[in-house]
């Protein structure tokens, strides 16, 4: 009996879907962002389009959707 009560209490602690899609979506945008960073203090100055997009996009777009979520299970409870 014990067992069914916690498994209520982590099914009930589990964030929602869109929060973790914002937090996966804002760390690979951090992670473009780093190196970019990196590849520009190396001394490469022509950058892939596609990596200048993921953290110029991703990054906010994970926030976005992150703070979404958190207004979201704000205002269900």
């Amino acid at each position: 009996m014990t067992t069914s009560t916690s498994d209520e209490q982590a099914a009930g602690t589990r964030k929602p879907l869109l929060m973790r899609l914002g937090v996966g979506l804002f760390a690979v945008g951090m992670l473009a962002v780093i190196v970019v960073f990196v590849l520009f203090a190396a001394g490469m100055e022509d950058l892939p389009v596609w990596l200048s997009v993921a953290a110029g996009v991703i990054t906010p777009l994970g926030l976005g959707l992150g703070l979404i979520a958190l207004v979201r299970e704000h205002k269900g409870s």
